[in-house]
């Protein structure tokens, strides 16, 4: 059963997690809704990595009694900055807040953008974890997606992660991609359990509002050849020892991604970087403050130096639409939530759930635990109309 520990004391106490969003990529995928922007030099500037220190620097009064869990470098492209950013950022990190002696940092790369001996330099700065963005084996359905690397840039990437010591990696798989057959399909998850990473991200394609796929949509597979690769790939998954523990991820024992557990479990995250988001509780438990920074780089970058108002986003969840906040992810979990959590990270006394829960029970979308709720196979096919169900 997913836990979550309330910790000792007001804001002191439980785990925090970090987010640090680093916005560049070479090109932007055609189906990218993500806050990336094409790289027009031949390497980051590294005084980004300044402004993310002056950004730590004026949420520290915040956070500062908390200690961090988890790092999750994504972007963009964070494998475009080299080994020796991320060395002085983790140092400038830990010189300012505590970090766990274990704690899981993860680095998402493109295996397009990687130089040979790269994963050592990023292993020694401090990432025990890589998030590899494979997407597809299939050389047609990279060129349809607009990726940058190849089949070959992948395996090769996987031997030098082994070759670096980082054991602990993702693949980031999509179905449902232009003109894919099943067996397409099922040869690309093959392909990945045949690389035997820790975690597999197994996700389909999807057409987001602002993207080039959603103003000119690619043919896609219809409704239920998607729902076959999802099913026969989730099959696969299990039977090659990856189990499904939530909508989109699969793991082998031990390695599930504890950063975005806390995401799903309603717990606090410190966002820097442009477009960056954040959850802190600032006071037990009624105070949830969402952050959101400005997402032009320039503008993040002018904001961090003080040489202009502060931008972005600051706002209080309302009181109202905790449930509905800590369904949307709880929910996603295969093995659902714990009322102790739902209660120490709301604040909100578990018969503010009992009406909502009972109503979905007897639709056949959740289901009692010893400790909880848990979703349904049912309520997983069907996760937006029960979450929707908690809108206050």
């Amino acid at each position: 059963m997913s836990g979550c520990a309330a910790g000792d004391g007001p804001w002191s106490g439980p785990g925090l997690a970090l987010y640090v969003h680093l916005p560049w990529c070479v090109r932007k995928c055609p189906y990218c809704d993500f806050n990336s922007h094409q790289l027009k030099s031949r390497r980051p500037d590294g005084a980004y990595i300044d402004s993310l220190i002056a950004d730590l620097d004026g949420e520290l009064p915040l956070v500062q009694s908390r200690r961090i869990d988890t790092v999750f470098f994504g972007g963009g492209t964070p494998s475009l900055f080299p080994p020796e950013d991320y060395a002085r950022l983790l140092h400038a990190v830990r010189q300012r807040i505590d970090v766990a002696a274990d704690a899981e940092v993860t680095l998402e790369a493109n295996p397009g953008t990687l130089e040979r001996g790269r994963f050592s330099g990023y292993r020694e700065a401090g990432i025990n974890r890589v998030s590899l963005g494979a997407q597809t084996f299939s050389p047609r359905a990279l060129e349809r997606l607009g990726r940058i690397h190849t089949a070959e840039d992948t395996l090769r990437a996987v031997s030098e992660l082994r070759e670096a010591g980082i054991r602990n990696f993702n693949l980031d798989l999509m179905y449902a991609l232009p003109e894919q057959t099943i067996e397409e399909a099922i040869a690309d998850v093959r392909s990945a359990c045949e690389l035997e990473p820790s975690h597999i991200s197994y996700y389909q394609l999807t057409l987001e509002p602002g993207t080039v796929f959603h103003a000119r949509r690619p043919a896609l597979p219809d409704e239920e050849a998607a729902w076959r690769m999802q099913c026969e790939g989730q099959s696969f998954l299990a039977a090659s020892g990856y189990a499904q523990y939530e909508v989109s991820a699969y793991a082998r024992e031990g390695f599930r991604c504890r950063h975005n557990l806390n995401y799903w479990l309603f717990g606090d995250y410190l966002g820097l970087g442009a477009g960056a988001h954040g959850k802190l509780t600032l006071a037990p438990p009624d105070k949830i403050l969402r952050t959101a920074k400005p997402r032009q780089p320039r503008d993040y970058e002018a904001m961090a130096a003080g040489t202009s108002q502060p931008g972005g986003e600051r706002r209080f969840v309302a009181p109202a639409d905790l449930a509905f906040e800590f369904m949307l992810g709880a929910l996603r979990l295969n093995e659902g939530f714990s009322v102790d959590c739902f209660e120490s990270r709301t604040g909100l006394p578990a018969a503010a759930l009992e009406h909502t829960m009972e109503k979905s029970r007897r639709l056949a979308l959740v289901q009692a635990t010893s400790v909880g709720w848990m979703p349904t196979s049912l309520g997983r096919r069907f996760l937006n109309d029960l979450q929707a169900m908690f809108l206050s």
